[in-house]
């Protein structure tokens, strides 16, 4: 069908709740949602589609037919398509790739027995402990005994190993006793073994219990050496409980969820609580995920296909933005659940630390997919977020003006992306539309040189020819007042904000026409500001001193008779210096571009005339 046809046949859809099923030409299921009024859902898609993603048009774009199923409900419907989702896993549905196993945590059977994390149990004779749905708590678990109860966590083998080396750096930092040297007995070590044993099936307050128990009668016998070392592996698992509940003191069972996007990808990562304790951390790349994608609606898939995957729903989830359908999906997870789940949005305090632990977390994971590091996406995400912006500003242009009392008026541009200075789209402007010291109408003539130009290189997207996420100017409220009717005039809808700096010329805050929005507080934020507008500022101050000291240069040649302003930028585009030019013979200087004889023979005269250099 075209989409004159698709339009016509959903204009006939009923105004009741259902799900609908796009399919291609090959009658392959491409796209399932559900909707509260079929009609006026299914026919958005095949109306304008200035407002649809990108991925809503390329799904768009390849429906041939649709089908739908009537519901009695809007929860109904929304519980029989993730059903269908999950059977028919359509291409352009949000869809997870769930690779979590069982874990196992594995005691050897050896002389000296080991310690290790395992994806599989096998029929070796071992000891296994679980197995664990998280493996992400699983290894670290062992990490966390390891370090305790100062077991080794190399790949030595004992008895065969013992003597042939000095210890590491662990056993100098009191992480592990060095049976490779000799410094424990084979006794010794594998009741550390056995603690640390206790100590993963048991939890950390249980075993401070045990520990506290033997130390006393320890003592009671006067055997001080060991209860000295009893001591420390109390204060041990102390410490490493009293951490683990540093992350999250207030927080008994709840799963935290946040999306980064950048580009055409996105990443959801999940972090999950219980007792207080954080016991399980999971991240979801989405490649292709399609710019300007509607996050809530995002939200709502992930959290729904989420569930769907695991046994256990929590009586709260913490997001970090609204969700489609919010109602609903909190119904079905009840349902999951069979008890109440609500969502909390937190903006201070403990639980909005967490929530942005989550968050760079995922920023992390989708730098990493990406080649660039988390911190910098993390910033960019920060200054979205701080100033309201729709999407990451991937790309980002600052400007600066730079003159001394209306001389020498020029203006640097500077661009970065993802968070680091992009040096070879940087740009520099003479302003030429007027003369004197005018900073906003020398910004709105730079920004109106910049966007004719991206009109011009548009098609090749070279040069000009791509338009920025975020403008920042140096300066003011003015500043954004002088460019704002540029941006209109091209028809161009660019985030506009001007950085303002203290008395110290210190980034102090971000304004557009209307209020100031502090950053001091948004660490992050901050800092990425403060590198934009220190390095707009070097640019474009650069830039001026160059054309000061050429004019400079220029202004000397020009006392020469017969050398006027061309003749002495064609001498210094050749010479480079005025020492070169001052040392050059005549001959050499007819070699320039303009110059004769006459003019040549002055300016030798004039460097090696004496009277022309007395003070």
């Amino acid at each position: 069908m075209t989409i004159r046809e698709l339009r016509e046949k959903s204009m006939k859809l009923p105004l009741t709740p259902g799900v609908y099923i796009m399919k291609n030409k090959h009658d392959e299921i491409i796209y399932i949602g559900k909707a509260k009024a079929l009609k006026n859902r299914v026919s958005q898609y095949f109306g304008s589609d200035k407002n649809h993603p990108q991925k809503v048009r390329q799904m768009v774009m390849n429906v041939d037919h649709f089908e739908y199923i009537l519901c009695d409900s809007e929860f109904e419907a929304l519980v029989l398509e993730c059903s269908l989702i999950k059977q028919h896993k359509p291409k352009y549905n949000i869809l997870l790739k769930d690779d979590k196993g069982y874990s196992y945590i594995r005691i050897s059977n050896d002389e000296w027995r080991k310690l290790s994390f395992e994806m599989q149990k096998a029929d070796d004779g071992a000891e296994y402990l679980g197995p664990y749905m998280s493996a992400w708590y699983a290894r670290n678990a062992v990490d966390e005994a390891k370090k305790i109860f100062r077991l080794p966590s190399c790949g030595k083998s004992f008895p065969r190993d013992i003597g042939k080396g000095r210890p590491c750096l662990n056993y100098h930092i009191r992480q592990c006793n060095a049976p490779c040297c000799g410094k424990m007995t084979k006794q010794e070590y594998n009741e550390s073994v056995n603690a640390a044993v206790e100590f993963l099936k048991k939890g950390g307050s249980d075993t401070i219990q045990i520990l506290t128990d033997k130390m006393n009668r320890a003592a009671e016998h006067l055997d001080f050496e060991l209860a000295a070392k009893l001591r420390d592996r109390i204060t041990a698992v102390k410490r490493i409980t009293e951490k683990q509940k540093v992350v999250a003191s207030d927080v008994k069972e709840q799963d935290v969820i946040a999306v980064m996007t950048e580009g055409e990808d996105a990443c959801f990562a999940v972090i999950r609580f219980a007792d207080g304790r954080l016991y399980d951390k999971e991240d979801f790349l989405l490649k292709g995920f399609g710019e300007n994608t509607d996050l809530s609606m995002a939200r709502r898939e992930f959290i729904l296909q989420y569930y769907a995957m695991r046994e256990k729903v929590p009586p709260v989830v913490m997001l970090d933005g609204e969700t489609e359908d919010a109602e609903l999906v909190l119904e079905r997870l009840s349902e999951l659940r069979g008890k109440k789940v609500r969502f909390v949005y937190p903006k201070k305090g403990e639980k909005h630390d967490l929530l942005e632990m989550c968050r760079k977390n995922a920023a992390e994971r989708l730098a990493q997919s990406r080649g660039h590091l988390g911190h910098e996406l993390s910033a960019l995400d920060e200054l979205a977020r701080l100033l309201g912006l729709a999407k990451v500003p991937v790309f980002i242009e600052s400007y600066d003006i730079s003159n001394l009392m209306g001389t020498e008026n020029v203006a640097g541009m500077v661009v970065f992306r993802n968070g680091r200075p992009l040096k070879e789209s940087y740009r520099k402007f003479k302003i030429k539309g007027f003369v004197g010291q005018d900073d906003y109408a020398s910004m709105n003539e730079v920004l109106t040189r910049r966007f004719e130009e991206y009109f011009k290189d548009k098609d090749s997207g070279r040069g000009f020819g791509q338009l920025p996420d975020l403008i920042l100017l140096d300066g003011g409220k003015g500043q954004v007042s002088a460019v704002r009717p540029v941006l209109e005039r091209f028809g161009l809808e660019i985030p506009l904000f001007g950085m303002v700096k203290d008395g110290s010329h210190r980034t102090r805050a971000i304004t557009d026409e209307g209020n100031e929005i502090a950053i001091t507080s948004k660490r992050q934020a901050f800092t990425l500001i403060s590198t934009i507008q220190d390095e707009v500022h070097r640019f474009a101050i650069g830039y001026h001193r160059q054309a000061r000291k050429k004019k400079a240069l220029s202004s000397s040649l020009t006392e020469i008779d017969g050398i006027g302003t061309e003749r002495a930028k064609a001498l210094l585009s050749y010479f480079k210096t005025i020492k070169r030019i001052s040392m050059a013979e005549t001959e050499e200087l007819l070699q320039v571009r303009g110059m004769n004889r006459p003019a040549a023979e002055a300016v030798y005269r004039y460097y090696h005339d004496t009277d022309n250099h007395e003070n």
